[in-house]
């Protein structure tokens, strides 16, 4: 008679983690972080048609790495229980702290459960009437969740990329200073990656805000000569 082959669980669990830290790593990066009049997201994104930012709600914005179908799947549900939450009791109900909660459960329960773990990374956004109002939640492959100020760094740079916001960053920076903050941190990053030095041009950007001084729905692409202009030197 054969022994049962036998994984302890501890195992398991560290190597789905590792597996999954794998996976995001290789992903370009994405930086969301606040300016003076609301939240600004920004990925190294070539794609015009594959978005790793959206939006979620009025307030609320999706930013994401790792596997496209498996956060794409993750943002379809995050609208769904949005709409229902708003049209079943009212739309200021609807807040990023309840989709990073039930974000977290789905991630649990994946990471937990299911032979494989998700190969993502997500940050739920959501603008206030008042910087001191503005929200983030990280969330990680294994449905941890994190409450960030100021700043959001995801992808295979994300701890380089921190370091320097953590000293570059201020509360206080225009939405121009604060996507050029963004862009140079991506643009280093990708440069240390691929041992060339480079720019990144809009044409290889993501960018949109939640600007808390828009009617309703905050959210807002920008695109094409306005990005233009915000990067140029």
């Amino acid at each position: 008679m054969s022994m049962p082959f036998y994984v302890s669980p501890e195992q398991i669990t560290k190597d789905k983690a590792d597996f999954a830290r794998k996976g995001i790593a290789r992903g370009r990066s994405v930086v969301v972080l606040t300016y003076d009049d609301g939240i600004l997201l920004v990925a190294e994104n070539p794609s015009r048609a594959l978005h790793k930012i959206s939006e979620i709600y009025d307030r609320i914005g999706f930013a994401a790495v790792g596997k496209y179908n498996e956060f794409e799947n993750l943002r379809q549900a995050g609208v769904r229980f949005a709409d229902m939450r708003g049209y079943s009791y009212d739309r200021s109900d609807v807040t990023a702290r309840s989709l990073a909660n039930a974000y977290a459960q789905t991630l649990g329960t994946v990471f937990t459960e299911a032979p494989k773990p998700y190969e993502v990374e997500i940050v739920v956004a959501e603008v206030g009437q008042t910087a001191a109002d503005d929200q983030l939640y990280r969330l990680t492959f294994d449905g941890s969740v994190a409450d960030e100020h100021g700043y959001v760094a995801m992808g295979g740079s994300a701890e380089t990329i921190s370091g320097a916001l953590s000293s570059d960053w201020r509360a206080d920076l225009s939405l121009a200073d604060a996507v050029n903050l963004a862009v140079n941190e991506l643009s280093k990053a990708g440069s240390a990656q691929s041992g060339a030095e480079r720019r990144l041009t809009a044409s290889e950007l993501e960018v949109a805000v939640l600007d808390r001084n828009r009617p309703r729905r905050r959210f807002k692409r920008i695109i094409g000569d306005q990005l233009t202009a915000l990067i140029s030197p």
